[in-house]
């Protein structure tokens, strides 16, 4: 388990000790594989479990009453689902399988338990709850402030640093599962308009979304379209050590 995506994750803030991984390695007991467009949690959902995605990618995402989709987040392998889920008594949003994943199911009893074992790991966990918070603050300039290209060019780049982490991609770019739809409902855009949009950056030879792959051509380029400044990702190596 030290190779683990989220025992990767989580030294990217805390430099953990034998004991924090073994407990890490804890939470890979009751792993499951679920298929795509499995809901592995709903909103409204009472005691919901909490999951460590092993494998693959989901999305979590909230529906308003007219029947619209709109996605809050990405997970990819080492991030916590519906990790609020266990804390809250109902679910305030919902997770769903993008791909076929393979997710490790957390009772809550699993994390108080943890953290009563390893202090340092609660804070890990603490800062990696914290993470995902500032990120959800980005998205919202995304859709609030940034334009079309800027808020697509600043949502792949991210995913693709956040990917980085956890030895899934490089500046060259990474896999990536998302059709045009998953984007525009994370975008707030039109699946016609994320296609223009990823073929004016495709023409200006900043990057490339094709076949599931997503090619950073102009990584610093695509970097000064979107504005993008990873300190909010935090990830830069161990505060605790």
């Amino acid at each position: 388990m030290d190779q683990s995506a989220l025992t990767r994750k989580l030294s990217a803030f805390v430099r953990l000790s034998d004991t924090d991984r073994a407990t890490v390695a804890r939470f890979f007991l009751r792993r499951r594989s679920f298929s795509v467009g499995h809901e592995l949690t709903h909103e409204g959902q009472v005691n919901a479990s909490a999951f460590v995605l092993a494998e693959g990618w989901a999305c979590s995402y909230k529906m308003t009453p007219e029947g619209d989709r709109q996605i809050v987040d990405f997970q990819v392998p080492g991030d916590f689902l519906g990790l609020r889920s266990i804390l809250f008594r109902t679910s305030d949003h919902s997770i769903e399988a993008v791909t076929r994943i393979k997710a490790t199911e957390v009772l809550a009893s699993d994390l108080f338990d943890a953290f009563a074992e390893a202090p340092r790991l609660a804070t890990a966990v603490l800062w990696a709850a914290s993470r995902d918070e500032a990120m959800v603050v980005e998205h919202l300039v995304n859709l609030g402030r940034r334009t079309a290209e800027e808020r697509t060019a600043h949502l792949l780049l991210e995913l693709g640093t956040r990917l980085k982490l956890v030895g899934l991609a490089d500046n060259a770019g990474f896999d990536c599962p998302l059709t045009q739809y998953h984007l525009a409902d994370a975008l707030g855009l039109s699946a016609v308009h994320v296609n223009r949009v990823l073929r004016h950056l495709r023409e200006e030879k900043l990057m490339t979304f094709q076949k599931g792959r997503v090619s950073f051509d102009d990584f610093a380029g695509l970097t000064d379209v979107a504005g993008f400044d990873t300190s909010y990702l935090d990830q830069d190596g161990p505060l605790l050590r």
